[in-house]
């Protein structure tokens, strides 16, 4: 029986869930639910993220998405609550992208499209990026691509509480449950039943669930394409001194930056050995084995580092391309999905969040035209391929 109704029933309350609400609720009006089934949030991959910010992406909406990330990132007075401004402590020390001779090719035509798309990236032959960054092996170089400006990282902790609790102050209700499954009648969904067997009643539904959202989305008939794949970081220090260091991803994908006194890194496994995965347990001597080898012989001062900490967390991943799958399914038109980031949850949250909200108060996008990341690039298996994932 469903004893009560809210004009939008968002499904997951993580940084993705929040800026739906906070935009949702911007304008007042609308009856928004949040419904969180973690009230900790300690597993959701916000909270186990690089928490950074890139406009190198390889598809041209996702820069205009990160762009707009950037510049709600700047005014975090934007999300003050009784004088409390989150500090989200946006630090834009860029991204370092480098390639060796086989990458070269695709590397400028993505700098093409970023440079085109407004984003201030700065090419670097091999001998400038040794001149900028005299720390940095770049025998086996051929090119990198630096972000100058926009680009960095964030404490998305702080990002994601600090939009959950503007939604809050503007009228959305949050609650800690877990949703059982969504009830469909012919082409709506008119309810969200939860594990208690209660029911909400629902003008709209969104499916931010994170990895939960395949699951979602099958109570209610549809095949979504997105798998949970688990992804590591690993907290070092060093006594190499780095100056001017970005977050730098090397050939083969390796990546590291700053962070405090020490530094982060992670590789992603290679697409043979990356299952679907759920738990949360770090590899035994991945970082003695793997990443560390790698760190030394990219940057020669990490040949002596003391591993500080390691977690595990999990990407969202659209096997399709990669990409974002946004907005309503054809047969479910109240039913929008926000699932499949592939690891740019963070980044793309201001733009998707703010995307979802057009999409309910007017029909379509307003801003930022991301038809693109919908529901028919997928039915048709036409993929809209990233290149450039972490």
């Amino acid at each position: 029986m469903t004893h009560e109704s809210f004009d939008v029933v968002i499904v997951g309350a993580a940084v993705v869930g929040s800026a739906a609400a906070h935009f949702l609720t911007a304008a007042g009006g609308r009856r928004v639910l949040l419904l969180e089934r973690d009230p900790s949030y300690s597993t959701c991959a916000t909270g186990r993220s690089l928490a950074s910010i890139r406009h190198q992406f390889s598809v041209a909406e996702n820069i205009r998405m990160s762009r707009f990330g950037t510049e709600f990132l700047r005014r975090p007075e934007a999300l003050a609550v009784d004088g409390e401004v989150p500090a989200i402590g946006l630090r834009e020390d860029g991204y370092l992208f480098l390639t060796s001779a086989a990458g070269r090719e695709q590397l400028a035509r993505n700098h093409a499209l970023q440079r085109a798309e407004g984003a201030d990236i700065a090419w670097l032959e091999p001998d400038a990026l040794a001149d900028r960054f005299p720390w940095l092996a770049t025998h086996d170089l051929a090119a990198g691509t630096l972000g100058l400006r926009g680009e960095g990282w964030i404490d998305a902790h702080a990002l994601m509480h600090g939009l959950r609790r503007k939604a809050v102050a503007q009228g959305a209700v949050l609650r800690h449950a877990e949703v059982a499954r969504l009830v469909r009648e012919g082409g709506r969904v008119v309810a969200v039943e939860l594990a208690d067997g209660s029911r909400i009643g629902c003008g709209w539904v969104v499916n931010a669930a994170g990895t939960g959202a395949t699951a979602l989305a099958r109570s209610a008939g549809i095949a979504l394409p997105v798998q949970s794949r688990k992804r590591c970081v690993f907290h070092f220090r060093s006594p190499a001194v780095l100056p001017r260091c970005p977050l730098v991803i090397e050939p083969s994908g390796l990546y590291f930056r700053p962070e405090g006194a020490g530094f982060l890194a992670g590789l992603a496994p290679p697409e043979h050995d990356d299952p679907e995965c759920f738990d949360f347990d770090v590899p035994a001597n991945l970082f003695e084995d793997t990443i560390w080898p790698r760190l030394a012989a990219r940057v020669p001062g990490f040949e002596a580092v003391r591993l500080v900490s390691s977690w595990a967390g999990h990407y969202d991943v659209n096997l399709l391309d990669h990409n974002v799958i946004l907005g309503p399914h054809p047969e479910v038109p109240n039913l929008l999905f926000a699932n499949g980031f592939s690891g740019h949850g963070v980044q793309q949250a201001p733009a998707v969040g703010r995307a979802l909200a057009e999409w309910v108060g007017h029909g379509r996008y307003t801003s930022l035209d991301l038809g693109a990341f919908g529901w028919a690039r997928v039915l048709e298996g036409r993929p809209l391929r990233e290149l450039n994932v972490v």
